[in-house]
Parts: C-alpha cells; sequence; structure tokens
C-alpha cells in the first residue's frame, strides 16, 4: 500500500520525508491557504524537489482549462513521471482526465463519494480514484463501505486504478484501510506520527533501557555529585541544613579520621521531634546511638544496589571509594535510570 503524506506545512514536509520510504505527498490550494502561501507555483515547484511524487490539483471551469491548467503546471519545470494532477470528480472532470492520461500524464480524481463518481473516474483512465473518509463519516454515511466497494470494483473489472484512502483523522483510519486492500493512503502527519505508537511499547521500551541501564550503569554514574557528609561533633540541625541543601533524605556521619561512622535519617529526626520537640535539634551526633551503615562502591553495578537497597529495606546507601565517603545513593536515583 502507498503511503502518502497529506499536507502543505514545509517544516512537517521535510520532517515526514527525512524517514525516507513514504511514496509521495498530495496537497490542495486549502492547505496552502490556510498556511499562509503567498506564491503557489513558487511552493509547487519547491515541493517538487523534496518528495518523490507530487500530487497537486489542476482546477479549471471545463475540460480545456483543466487541460491547459496542467499543461502550464508542466511547464513550470514539473517532471511528469513525478507529477499526479488531482481533478475533483465532475463530467468535464472526467473528460479531461481521459485527455491527459491519453498524453501519459498521471490523474487522481477525487472528492469522491459515491461508487459510481469512482467509477466514472476508472472508465476515464484515472490512475487514483480518492474518496473522502472523514468527510462522509461526518455526513453520517458509510464510508468504509465505499471503499470496499471501489475496491472490488478495481478487482473485479480489471482497470488500472489504485484506489486512495483520504480524509484520514486517526490511526483506526490508517487501519481500515489496510484491512480494505486499498492501494493507497494519504495521511495527515499529526496522524502519521501516531502510528508506531501503543501504550504497551512505550512500556516494554521503557523496561528495556532500564534493564539494559541496570546492567551497564555503576553507582558512580548515577550518583549526585553533592555529598550530603556531616562530622558527628555537628549538632542534629546541622544535620538537617545538610539533608536540605543536598536533597536527600540522610546524612553520613563522619569520625575524626573522615571515615563513616554513622547515617542520620529523616526517619530519625521524625522519632526525635515526636520524642524531644525542636528542643533535640541541639543535640550534638556523636550523642546518638548510630551505627556504621551498611555502604556501597562506587563501582558496583546498579543492579547489584538495588538488590542491596531492597534487601536492606532502605531508601539510602553511602557510597564509598574504598573507606572514604564519595557520595550518597537514594533509591530515587534507581528508579529514575530508566525514565
Amino acid at each position: 500500500m502507498e503511503l502518502y503524506l497529506d499536507s502543505a506545512l514545509l517544516s512537517e514536509i521535510e520532517e515526514a520525508f527525512e524517514m525516507g520510504f513514504l511514496t509521495g505527498l498530495t496537497t490542495t490550494p486549502t492547505f496552502m491557504f490556510r498556511e499562509g502561501v503567498q506564491d503557489i507555483d513558487a511552493m509547487i515547484l519547491k515541493l517538487s524537489g523534496i518528495v518523490p511524487i507530487l500530487q497537486i490539483e489542476a482546477l479549471g471551469e471545463d475540460a480545456n482549462a483543466i487541460c491547459r491548467e496542467a499543461g502550464r503546471l508542466l511547464d513550470l519545470g514539473l517532471e511528469r513521471e513525478k507529477t499526479v494532477f488531482k481533478l475533483p470528480v465532475s463530467l468535464e472532470s472526467v473528460k479531461a482526465c481521459k485527455r491527459l492520461t491519453d498524453q501519459g500524464i498521471l490523474v487522481n480524481v477525487h472528492l469522491i463519494y459515491t461508487l459510481q463518481q469512482a467509477y466514472m473516474a476508472m472508465a476515464a483512465g484515472a490512475a487514483y480514484v480518492c474518496p473522502l473518509v472523514g468527510r462522509l463519516q461526518d455526513q453520517g454515511h458509510d464510508a468504509i463501505s465505499l471503499i470496499d466497494q471501489c475496491v472490488t470494483a478495481v478487482d473485479r473489472y480489471g482497470y488500472d486504478c489504485k484506489v486512495m484512502f483520504s480524509s484520514v483523522r486517526h490511526p483506526e483510519h490508517v487501519r481500515n484501510a489496510i484491512n480494505l486492500g486499498v492501494h493507497a493512503v494519504t495521511v495527515p502527519w499529526k496522524v502519521m506520527k501516531q502510528l508506531t505508537e501503543n501504550t504497551f511499547t512505550t512500556v516494554g521500551v521503557q523496561q528495556f533501557f532500564e534493564h539494559t541501564r541496570m546492567l551497564t550503569l555503576r553507582v558512580r554514574d548515577v550518583i549526585s555529585d553533592f555529598n550530603p557528609t556531616i562530622h558527628r561533633g555537628k549538632t542534629i540541625y546541622d544535620a538537617l541544613v545538610v539533608m536540605t541543601r543536598g536533597g536527600f533524605g540522610a546524612v553520613t556521619v563522619l569520625d575524626d579520621n573522615e571515615e563513616i561512622c554513622g547515617i542520620f535519617t529523616d526517619g530519625d529526626l521524625r522519632r526525635m521531634l515526636e520524642r524531644e520537640d525542636e528542643a533535640g535539634l541541639s543535640r550534638r551526633l556523636e550523642q546518638l546511638d548510630l551505627k556504621v551503615p551498611i555502604q556501597v562502591e562506587e563501582s558496583a553495578l546498579l543492579k547489584d544496589a538495588a538488590a542491596l537497597l531492597k534487601e536492606k529495606q532502605v531508601d539510602t546507601l553511602p557510597v564509598v571509594r574504598g573507606r572514604k565517603s564519595i557520595g550518597m545513593l537514594d533509591i530515587q536515583d534507581v528508579i529514575g535510570v530508566g525514565s
């Protein structure tokens, strides 16, 4: 199934065609008007240099005028093999379609709302017939049935014609197009970007990243540059200041040799306040019953550090290089790895 972009916004056209596999671009004067295009001919020439196939409007009051307009556009420098002229279906349009196709010029007869309109375009040699599904559904009609009938007609009678599914409003329309066996679909960029999205896929990818990083990152790769340490001779209030400054829920307590002799946590702070109120903030840390905490080496894999946090049921681990404190691993550092 051919995949076209339906747009006139240059920035998204360039972005979409960077994918490298789109068949071409469909656009309309209405799109160009909405995007503030001042020189349609210049815009058409610019687009023709960007996209593999360009489908553009050739308007005229009658068949002669339509054919003249197609000729004028080709004379601008468009390549015949890479250009498809879109004609809104009418008696004059199918007449022009026959004349143009006899000259080897590709035509898309669009604004199709009935099978009879599609049949007239097929019989006139149109390379594409293009029902507008979204618009037809807006009017309460069974557009999906019309598409199915058009595909059946092409297959049954052997017309050298492609049914293009257009006026796509959401990804479900693209699924409809695939299931119906249409030959081409033209899709707005905002919908096309959703075609690779799925909640389960997103969750799966996040897990892949998380588990890959858990197996490759080391503790030193994720810890903060701020090392929340404090000498044991300082007060609980001082410890609270350090915790607040670093955004941690704990501080590592050091002795006179700068070695770890304890850890003071926000949980310890809450329990102290329950017992002693604010007066306890002036107590020195060395007056507390501190124990040397579980520590983790900076070179440890993150998965091993995560397992240690879980096993010991703690939220923080002092990080060491040998016997020297160099940082603090918080459980949020582990959780944040996959984000």
